[in-house]
């Protein structure tokens, strides 16, 4: 990773996924995401684990992420505490002492650049997710994009995490960045609900 890894800023991928959260009706919960593991209600309780369990990593803390992304157990107040969670998760990794050394978030231990580039991963790509399972528009500034690019595009394919990712998705040349990432994670960037 490089010094302009550790400057990335979660906050605006973060606020992109809170701004997807007033066009979530209860009715689409249920919904499916072109995250074949997670309906939409799943997805928002990931997110909410997500959020609480990197700002853990960021901050050094010990502790397992709460949630597992399963709908029934997301909670009531998920429109007020997400934002929260969010805000709170973005802030604490705009410390410059949670890229350094190394971290650990989801059973994982990863060198703090990593984890942190795994933190913007999730937000964008399951942003994405969020948006497209609901029918929202959704995009990504290019930093931003090209961080994850550069990530998922360091995984040889037979070294690719085939529990966590697809298989890649190839996309036109003149694809977006956001379409790149989006291919790279494994994921059809033209999915409709």
């Amino acid at each position: 990773m490089t010094d302009q890894t550790s400057r990335i800023d979660l906050g605006p991928a973060a606020d992109r996924v809170t701004a997807l959260l007033s066009g979530v009706s209860d009715d689409q919960l249920g919904a499916p995401t072109p995250c074949s593991a997670y309906s939409v209600g799943d997805l928002l309780d990931h997110f909410m684990g997500l959020a609480l369990g990197m700002r853990r990593a960021a901050e050094k803390q010990s502790g397992e992420n709460p949630g597992l992304g399963q709908a029934e157990s997301l909670d009531p107040d998920w429109r007020r505490e997400l934002p929260r969670r969010l805000e709170a998760m973005a802030a604490a990794w705009r410390d410059p002492a949670a890229w350094e050394g190394s971290t650990r978030a989801g059973g994982v231990t990863l060198p703090a650049e990593a984890m942190g580039v795994v933190a913007l991963d999730e937000l964008v790509i399951h942003g994405w997710d969020l948006a497209r399972a609901t029918g929202q528009p959704y995009d990504c500034d290019p930093d931003s994009a090209e961080a994850i690019i550069g990530w998922l595009s360091s995984f040889p394919d037979e070294e690719r995490p085939k529990e966590i990712f697809g298989a890649v998705v190839a996309v036109p040349e003149c694809a977006s960045a956001l379409d790149r990432a989006v291919a790279l994670s494994g994921r059809d960037p033209a999915w409709t609900a």
